[in-house]
């Protein structure tokens, strides 16, 4: 986009609340943020559809604010929904640093996982302890509301259970570990240190998760959303639906390709680009 279309286009806090439905109050403070991010979660879906046509997509908030609250029908991942849920919240007079976190469900070492997903500290006036924020990790353990930057307590965030707890520490910073209740156990989501990170670090981030032939993420769909009474996933060619009272998990797949654009389109709330292929 032209740099001159960029200042056009700048960031709207009363748009992006209509887009995710936020009424509430506008205060920094924890009722807030634990507001906005469940309303964030439940309007804007997570989806890979830019990586899988082989582009990497933009994270300038100009293009962000066009693609995800303007846009309406089309979602991203971590680093466009953080990016845009950090320039809300900093809008509200919320102090943001942005981190890289380590992705390490199912992993046997922490240190075999890169650094691939975006999350946020978020810190709130007159509050001495920052809050883990995020809305960009598409998973069925993902955080439904901020929680904390206390270890080995638990909380319960809409419904979900989770905690933080620090790794063995490698070097001169805490390592924190974001874990889920998941089956009756607790299940590693990803681990992270409290470093801050710069726009320039996501743009390199960005462009290897959304264009390297080995990332999950251009080879495959994988799109989420989330309802008050369920999670939805489509993952490759298996949409997956999670309850949210019982936790009950059915399975199935699209016949074929034109109805997994009607699963997308109807169930997900996506319109998939046109010469996109999603089953391959």
């Amino acid at each position: 986009m032209p740099d001159s279309a960029r200042t056009t286009t700048p960031f709207s806090l009363d748009a992006y609340f209509e887009r995710i439905g936020w009424e509430g109050g506008r205060r920094p403070d924890a009722a807030t943020l634990r507001g906005v991010q469940l309303a964030h979660l439940r309007a804007i879906p997570f989806e890979n559809l830019d990586a899988l046509g082989g582009r990497a997509p933009s994270l300038d908030l100009s293009d962000l604010m066009a693609k995800l609250v303007h846009g309406r029908r089309r979602g991203g991942y971590c680093y466009e929904h953080n990016t845009l849920f950090a320039a809300a919240l900093e809008a509200l007079g919320v102090r943001v640093t942005r981190l890289t976190a380590r992705v390490v469900v199912g992993a046997d070492r922490f240190e075999d996982r890169p650094r691939t997903h975006m999350a946020l500290l978020a810190e709130l006036p007159g509050d001495p302890r920052p809050l883990l924020a995020d809305v960009g990790f598409g998973a069925v353990g993902s955080l439904l509301e901020p929680v904390p930057l206390l270890a080995d307590t638990e909380f319960h965030d809409a419904g979900r259970r989770h905690r933080l707890v620090h790794a063995p520490r490698r070097g001169p910073l805490e390592t924190w570990v974001l874990q889920a209740r998941v089956a009756g156990g607790w299940e590693a989501q990803y681990a992270f240190t409290p470093e801050p990170f710069e726009p320039s670090d996501y743009e390199v981030i960005n462009w290897h998760i959304a264009t390297n032939p080995r990332s999950p993420f251009a080879r495959r769909p994988y799109v989420q959303r989330l309802t008050p009474d369920a999670h939805l996933l489509l993952d490759g060619d298996r949409v997956t639906v999670t309850r949210t009272d019982d936790g009950t998990v059915t399975e199935r797949k699209p016949a074929d390709e034109t109805e997994a654009r009607r699963v997308l389109a109807e169930e997900f709330g996506i319109d998939v680009p046109e010469g996109l292929t999603l089953l391959r």
